[in-house]
């Protein structure tokens, strides 16, 4: 997989060696040349120039790529470079870094951005996530901004301990991907039986959150089926 990665600062990089170590084909670019030298990427490809620039994408062939990655530390950089990826050019995947939250809202398709990644909304997820128990967290935004992965971790007592996982009537929106139970994932089927301390992952569109949330937390078996 050809991947394109603007910005070579520290996340930038962080990305890179990542996708060099699982072998991944990949080109940086960056205005500064001197960043080449101090990043310590071995097999990395490198062009140095503004992405911001026509000129600049059309000589990385940006048309060959399988995924563009905008990392830079300027949001508005990110949606220019996600753009012209998208629209001049036709990348099937495109990620964008999000540095100031408030501008979250902008990195959906309408700017060319397939996943974007607020770093610090992730940290402060990644946070609540780690002591919020028996609540709702939403951990990434999926797509368009439509969809999230959220996780909750079921408490001590909780109504659901002991049901499985088919007997819970969940949204129509939303579908549990994972159970991570002694830190070992497990793949959910119908008849597993939720117990405390699981940690379960959804997808789900934000609006179906609150009733996910709604289900997951209330004190009733209101949302199981009813025995037969």
């Amino acid at each position: 997989m050809l991947v394109v990665i603007v910005g070579a600062g520290s996340v930038g990089c962080s990305i890179a060696r990542e996708l060099l170590s699982h072998g991944h084909e990949l080109l940086m670019i960056d205005p500064k040349p001197e960043v080449i030298g101090r990043s310590g990427l071995r097999g990395a490809r490198w062009l140095v120039g503004d992405a911001c620039e026509i000129s600049t994408l059309r000589e990385a062939k940006l048309e060959e790529a399988d995924v563009v990655v905008s990392a830079t530390g300027d949001d508005k950089v990110n949606l220019v470079v996600s753009l012209l990826a998208k629209t001049e050019f036709g990348v099937g995947r495109t990620v964008g870094r999000v540095n100031n939250p408030k501008n979250d809202w902008m990195f959906d398709d309408s700017w060319g951005v397939d996943v974007a990644v607020n770093t610090p909304r992730l940290m402060t997820a990644l946070v609540e996530e780690a002591v919020e128990i028996g609540d709702l967290v939403r951990l990434l935004t999926l797509q368009t901004g439509v969809a999230s992965l959220v996780e909750f971790t079921v408490p001590g007592v909780s109504h659901i301990i002991g049901l499985t996982v088919g007997a819970v009537v969940w949204p129509q929106d939303a579908t549990l991907v994972a159970i991570l139970r002694d830190e070992a994932p497990i793949t959910p089927s119908p008849d597993d039986v939720m117990e405390a301390g699981d940690e379960l992952f959804f997808i789900s569109t934000i609006a179906a959150e609150d009733e996910l949330r709604a289900i997951l937390s209330s004190d009733t078996d209101s949302g199981a089926d009813s025995p037969s």
